[in-house]
């Protein structure tokens, strides 16, 4: 690779590894989602090795609680990025990190972060339900005033919600398949392989005469909320 000189952004990172590197499959974590542009977007729809999946944390779908978090972000805002995302790459899988229980979080506050899953309709999504942490803003300057039997009921709300939307978005790819790149041996089975497609999602597969690191198409037979089975066809 030549020395680069001048002054890149994140989207012209990118675009200079995935012409680089076009047999290696790309894929960042987590993303401050102020920095995903649009040029970012184009970027990724633009070259086949770059995974089509993002990660944007919201953490509330209420902006009261998104400015109390100091998030830099709000609703209407985050929504308008994730419709620009489908727009752009409208096959991306979406994950997300949610964290319930906030300080004053009220049940409408709550009501609107399952409304916003209803609306994206993550992949998958991590979740916790909030609990204070020593020399931050929020244990400084806020009352974490949530009782914890209210925090735990609303973050089980939010993980069989998600549960649900993980396994609608499943069962889309049941037929289809799907370009796989083999990870390593299955945890259940020292028969099968486990891969991940384009949009993160993890597939397991009975092993054939192919090795970790290599790519296969894998047909989707099956799936469940975590996982799609398929054949190598």
């Amino acid at each position: 690779m030549e020395q680069i000189t001048e002054k890149l952004d994140f989207a012209d990172l990118l675009n200079t590894i995935a012409q680089e590197y076009p047999k290696i499959r790309i894929r960042f974590s987590t993303s401050n989602p102020q920095d995903m542009k649009d040029k970012v977007l184009e970027t990724i729809a633009l070259h086949r090795n770059i995974c089509n999946y993002i990660h944007l944390p919201v953490q509330s779908g209420s902006s009261k609680i998104l400015k109390l978090m100091n998030r830099g972000h709000t609703r209407e805002w985050y929504l308008d990025r994730i419709k620009s995302i489908k727009k752009h790459i409208p096959s991306c899988g979406i994950s997300s990190d949610f964290i319930t229980g906030f300080c004053d979080e009220t049940e409408q506050d709550h009501q609107l972060t399952l409304s916003l899953m209803e609306i994206v309709k993550y992949n998958f999504s991590y979740m916790f339900y909030y609990s204070e942490r020593p020399n931050t803003f929020a244990q400084r300057q806020l009352s974490d005033n949530i009782p914890e039997k209210v925090k735990k009921r609303r973050l089980q709300e939010i993980i069989d919600l998600q549960q649900k939307h993980s396994l609608f978005r499943n069962q889309l790819n049941i037929g289809k398949t799907h370009e796989v790149l083999i990870e390593g041996i299955s945890k259940k089975s020292n028969k099968h392989f486990y891969g991940r497609t384009t949009d993160n999602t993890v597939v397991v597969f009975a092993k054939r005469k192919f090795s970790i690191g290599d790519f296969v198409d894998v047909e989707i037979k099956k799936c469940t909320s975590a996982t799609l089975i398929g054949e190598i066809v």
